[in-house]
């Protein structure tokens, strides 16, 4: 993949912009950075039939996973590759500004809906901008910075307790090896930690590292363990590091000696971590799982120090407050008619009532009117709506309000969407489906919009001519069949209190 490709800046001011998502420009960094040599680009569907088959590219590289870029199909078709005026794409990140211009080579056509394109980047601009920028080293960077000798490799993709730090501390021991700590913070950071929290829980364990040099790399996380393992072994290489410790399940790749360590327990006699065969049962604790990390923080309970650093319990505590303290939305779905509407203005002003939250309603109908002006009934229309009241329901949650959303969302992938930007926000996300028959909303019929969509008049009406995408997903399933309204807020403010996002309240009046 030639990378001696130039166009000037006048004929990049009218190129097309294209904003890719989230982990195409992660890998664009790392190509961009050098992370990813000898790649210099997005591949082309020559690389990515000689990836699949050989396990290298076109032009015999070695290279173990696909990075692709793909884009809408209308904006492909304005690219010609014949043509070098119209073969430039400029590549944006979230807010628009220009990251790199891509020479496309190819253009391909993925499934229905996608195309694939491929081709050389260069830099566009000063190269970023956001948190911890002094940390995004360069790998040529990084390399002149590190010592002679063996380098220890830990991709530190969650936070760093006690039972990690022991296993860094021996490897690092064993090996007579300087660390390097690579912290992931691509948009997907592990364990529901956002990127900047992991960066601050990593640093404040620093003290009880051996000594490190600590490199944030916008690493995302794959769907493939395989291909991941594999890449993040390439990246740690063009880092430096010569020995890589596994953290999960990790391979072997780039000529790296990849260390698989053993398992640890606390030893209570002396407070020390040991190899867990060599403690008696009676005096061994195991190291804590995330599922119960995770259900202390909710709770509001201290980590134990034996297991975690109080700087880094600090770290994760700002990062995940109890949930009585941390932001949520609650997404209410169901037919035209359920009642969602009703109960999500009386949970709001049940909610008002007691105090402890800001409370944000965004009902259907307002959104539509405020919000989503402009847009129609159809599938495209209806994901955009309720994508825009995701959006807005995940930001007032990133600042610790509270949400409610009642829309009739009747697609699923819709509201898998909405429920991934309020958990990237690091807010609570609960789904309730008022599950209300469709005959029971029919006889209601407050809006006359059935009787006008079984008369012909009106199409797309979600129930009758457009399906409803039942959820198989709900955290709360309420059917207002048999309920009076008081009854169905009562039951959602139960189930907020049982799980922690509410505390109990008595009444005052």
């Amino acid at each position: 993949m030639s990378n001696g490709w130039v166009v000037p800046d006048e004929v990049l001011r009218d190129t097309p912009a294209y904003t890719p998502r989230p982990g195409e420009l992660a890998d664009l960094e790392l190509v961009l950075s050098g992370a990813y040599a000898p790649l210099t680009g997005f591949m082309t569907r020559a690389d990515l039939v000689s990836v699949s088959r050989r396990g290298r590219l076109a032009d015999g590289a070695p290279w173990p996973v696909p990075v692709t870029l793909q884009v809408p199909p209308a904006l492909a078709a304005g690219l010609d590759v014949r043509d070098p005026a119209s073969r430039a794409l400029v590549l944006t990140d979230g807010e628009g500004a220009p990251v790199a211009a891509l020479e496309v080579t190819d253009v391909w056509q993925v499934r229905d809906g996608v195309a694939g394109v491929g081709g050389p980047v260069r830099r566009l601009g000063d190269g970023g901008h956001g948190p911890f920028q002094r940390l995004r080293r360069v790998p040529e960077e990084v390399r002149a910075m590190l010592p002679p000798g063996r380098v220890l490799g830990v991709i530190a993709d969650r936070p760093l307790h006690r039972p990690q730090l022991a296993q860094i501390a021996h490897a690092a021991r064993t090996l007579s090896a300087h660390l390097l700590v690579l912290i992931p913070i691509g948009e997907d950071s592990g364990d529901g930690v956002p990127p900047e929290a992991l960066v601050r829980s990593v640093f404040a364990a620093r003290d009880r590292m051996p000594p490190a040099t600590l490199v944030a790399v916008p690493l995302s996380h794959r769907r493939d363990e395989i291909s991941e393992a594999l890449l993040r072994a390439r990246v740690s290489a063009a880092y430096g590091v010569t020995h890589l410790l596994s953290t999960g399940e990790m391979l072997p790749g780039a000529g790296l000696r990849v260390l698989v360590p053993r398992e640890l327990a606390y030893d209570s006699r002396d407070g020390q971590w040991r190899w867990r065969e060599d403690i008696p049962p009676r005096n061994r604790r195991l190291p804590l799982t995330q599922a119960e990390i995770d259900d202390l923080l909710d709770r509001g309970f201290p980590l134990p120090e034996w297991h975690t650093p109080p700087a880094v319990a600090k770290e994760l505590v700002r990062a995940r407050p109890p949930r009585r303290y941390r932001g949520l939305v609650i997404f209410m779905t169901g037919l035209s008619g359920s009642g969602k509407s009703t109960i999500a203005r009386g949970l709001a002003d049940a909610l008002r009532e007691q105090g402890e939250r800001t409370v944000t309603l965004l009902d259907g109908d307002v959104v539509r009117r405020e919000l989503s002006a402009g847009l129609g009934f159809g599938r495209a229309d209806r994901d955009a709506n309720v994508r825009r009241i995701g959006w807005v329901a995940a930001e007032i949650a990133r600042h610790r309000g509270l949400a409610v959303c009642c829309p009739i969302a009747p697609y699923a992938q819709a509201r898998a969407t909405a429920r991934e930007m309020t958990l990237a926000a690091g807010a609570g996300f609960l789904l309730v489906h008022v599950a209300t028959p469709l005959e029971v909303c029919e006889r209601r019929d407050r809006k006359g919009l059935y009787a006008r969509a079984r008369a012909g008049l009106l199409t797309g009406m979600t129930g009758v001519d457009d399906p409803y995408e039942e959820p198989t997903d709900a955290d709360l399933v309420i059917d207002t069949a048999d309920l009076s309204v008081d009854e169905a807020v009562q039951a959602v403010l139960h189930h907020l209190t049982e799980t922690g996002w509410v505390e109990p309240r008595h009444p005052t009046v």
